[in-house]
């Protein structure tokens, strides 16, 4: 029994040891990779852009447990405790509740586009500032003479048809459509890229199980590598390691090759939305392909607009790969900027546009003048913890004077 229990705790004794060698070989490893230490809690929110840990940040709840399905948007929020948010409208996005008709007290304005445009509209309650809605009403007169108001239609993830569903959806209770987007819908022209321009978010997997259970594809191992490194990243005890931080990189690393975690068979869900083997082996005729998807949902929500006699304007949105001078602080948030020479061929390919009369305008150049840090992760500016922030203020200007010159919107 004597030996059993000395057996028992030098297991124990050497578990320890080895856990504690990990650990201090993870911290060594981070001090090496940023040049300085960083506590664990801090890593676990780098791996999170700053749109899910704004969401999660008050709930204690992981982002998957904020979704809801959507019929037509794949996936909006819900209010439902204990991990429902209190900042959601009746669609399940952020903001003011959509109306059911038109007012005729306001002039309405549908911003849709993904997280940065989400948190353009402002994710937070009041008093956090609404930046474009704002800035519309201090300097401009609007069309009907009605104050501005600004519908949040952007989503964490949201990228093209969702904002033309969204559009398709409300076009009746709206005088104007503005979209902010370009970077969720860049991934779709990289190197490698496998699916449609249609394939949604994993967030679609997390808030529909049965799709998630067909065949565990390869898109499956990275919705539950996310599962994984949010139920660490919040435990209470787990979260301040810098070990488990190191464990949650390797298991998406692996979720994103082809690691041991991959299988090859295909499921229902990949097979939706799987590009053709013949072009998927010529990289140009996926971009492509690709790019021609982007600009027909430009196309389609400018002929909505026209059909439904209300105006419309498209913006392209700002990257820390293009027009700014990037601090030490943001290249450690944006460590690889090769997509930049990519999403500079987009930006000019949708320009064209502008031939046909669509409106569309590029941002690119918005921080140019920027010495400081703007961006707090690889694409958000950053917010303080009442929800300023110079950035957003900087689009929100820039995006006014364009909306006014192109709407003949007089000065206040």
């Amino acid at each position: 029994m004597k030996r059993l229990a000395f057996s028992i705790i030098s297991a124990v004794i050497g578990l320890g040891i080895a856990l504690a060698a990990f650990e201090a070989f993870a911290i060594a490893w981070q001090v090496a990779q940023d040049g300085r230490y960083r506590p664990a809690t801090e890593l676990f929110d780098k791996l999170q852009n700053t749109y899910v840990r704004d969401v999660t940040n008050a709930s204690g709840c992981t982002y998957v447990d904020t979704l809801f399905p959507h019929p037509y948007l794949a996936f909006v929020h819900h209010d439902s405790p204990p991990c429902g948010l209190q900042k959601v409208n009746n669609i399940g996005l952020h903001g003011d509740d959509y109306p059911v008709v038109k007012r005729t007290d306001r002039y309405v304005v549908l911003l849709t586009g993904g997280s940065v445009a989400a948190q353009l509209g402002q994710t937070e309650v009041p008093p956090a500032p609404r930046y474009l809605e704002e800035e519309l009403n201090a300097r401009y007169v609007s069309p009907n003479g009605k104050p501005f108001q600004i519908l949040n239609g952007g989503g964490g993830a949201y990228k093209q048809p969702q904002q033309a569903i969204l559009l398709t959806l409300y076009a009746n209770v709206v005088d104007a459509v503005i979209t902010l987007d370009g970077y969720n819908e860049s991934h779709f022209m990289q190197v490698g890229a496998r699916g449609r321009f249609e394939l949604p978010a994993l967030n679609f997997l997390e808030v529909n199980p049965i799709a998630a259970q067909d065949g565990f594809g390869n898109v499956v191992v990275s919705w539950l590598a996310g599962r994984i490194a949010g139920a660490i990243g919040n435990h209470s005890l787990l979260g301040h390691s810098h070990g488990a931080y190191l464990t949650v990189l390797a298991v998406q690393y692996l979720s994103k090759g082809d690691g041991a975690f991959r299988t090859q068979k295909t499921s229902a869900f990949d097979r939706m939305f799987d590009l053709p083997p013949e072009m998927r082996s010529s990289p140009q005729a996926v971009a492509e392909f690709q790019t021609s998807q982007y600009r027909r949902y430009i196309r389609i929500m400018d002929a909505i607009a026209r059909d439904q006699a209300i105006k419309a304007i498209f913006f392209l949105q700002p990257v820390p790969a293009i027009g700014k001078t990037l601090t030490d602080e943001e290249k450690r948030g944006t460590p690889d900027m090769r997509y930049g020479e990519r999403y500079l061929h987009i930006v000019r390919n949708l320009e064209g546009l502008r031939e046909g009369g669509i409106n569309v305008v590029d941002l690119l150049d918005v921080f140019a003048d920027e010495k400081g840090t703007i961006y707090d992760d690889d694409i958000h500016p950053r917010r303080n913890a009442g929800g300023e922030s110079r950035g957003y203020r900087l689009i929100a200007a820039r995006m006014a004077r364009h909306i006014a010159d192109a709407w003949g919107l007089q000065p206040k």
